[in-house]
């Protein structure tokens, strides 16, 4: 097969360079053609994944985190673009998508291998589209519009410390200030007023780099999850908080998550995230598309 391999340098702070070498010749040693594409920038690398699907591969490989999967699903959904599937090896820093898909961490060769064994039967995932204005874009795992979304954007401001502590670090600061939420939404056609801590939509199961959200959530059931944190005070918060690690928030009563197929999410000035990557300040429309990806996993 001819197999692109999708390579962001700056993916866990750099770690993920050397394991698009790595994962190259795996495959190549398994007999495959690779094209490897790696850029500077993001924006970069985007356009370049789209000019070889257009060109032709039989596959498209993503090294990285969960950026690099929502890089290779709006790739795949971008009109004109061959839609051929969709692999992962997980290198990057949260790597969501891959524990929603049981995709192996840590271990390369795995994961290629699981990547080539899914050649074989493909596996076929649903996808959320967001449209804001007249844009749409498309995520995998997960969208989320209030806390962890203002945790992502203080985060990223800053370029120390490295890994996870940079994340839960900034969970502490944002919490010092936090505020619930004022939020409109539209839930399959019926409108609800409520205050929220955070609001996520969900395809996969978690979000964060591990915090299971939605832990009974599949992404190939023509539905996503709603996921809904009931405003409560940071004495509770930070006991709450270490069950969303095990799954084990789901029956606490601030605590709601439901099957939807559409929402509409409205409040003032929040910006949401969506596979960790910063989408556009609310309001956003958005959907399930069934059956929407082709996953080689």
């Amino acid at each position: 097969m001819k197999i692109a391999v999708a390579v962001n340098p700056q993916a866990a702070f750099g770690s993920s360079k050397a394991s698009g070498d790595k994962v190259r010749g795996l495959l190549q040693a398994a007999g495959h053609q690779t094209v490897l594409l790696r850029e500077t920038s993001y924006q970069a690398l985007a356009g370049h994944v789209r000019r070889v699907l257009i060109e032709g591969v039989d596959a498209l490989l993503m090294v990285g985190g969960d950026g690099m999967v929502h890089l290779g699903v709006n790739a795949l959904a971008a009109d004109g673009v061959p839609r051929v599937p969709l692999g992962l090896i997980p290198v990057g820093t949260g790597n969501d998508a891959a524990r929603s898909l049981g995709i192996p961490l840590r271990d390369l060769p795995a994961a290629v291998d699981r990547f080539l064994a899914g050649a074989e039967q493909p596996r076929t995932v649903d996808l959320g589209k967001v449209t804001s204005g007249q844009r749409s874009q498309f995520f995998a795992v997960s969208l989320s519009a209030g806390f962890d979304a203002r945790v992502n954007e203080r985060a990223n401001s800053w370029s120390w410390p490295k890994g996870r502590q940079r994340y839960n670090l900034a969970i502490v600061r944002e919490l010092a200030t936090f505020r619930p939420i004022s939020y409109r939404l539209v839930v399959d056609g019926e409108t609800q007023d409520l205050e929220a801590m955070l609001i996520a939509v969900s395809n996969g199961r978690s979000l964060g780099g591990g915090m299971k959200i939605t832990p009974d959530a599949e992404m190939d059931d023509g539905e996503l999850d709603l996921f809904v944190v009931s405003p409560m005070s940071r004495l509770r918060f930070i006991a709450l908080f270490p069950k969303v690690f095990s799954g084990k928030h789901t029956g606490e009563a601030e605590v709601s998550i439901r099957r939807v197929r559409s929402v509409s999410i409205a409040a003032s000035g929040v910006v949401a995230y969506a596979d960790g990557e910063r989408i556009d300040a609310l309001p956003l429309q958005i959907e399930v598309l069934p059956k929407a990806l082709t996953l080689w996993i």
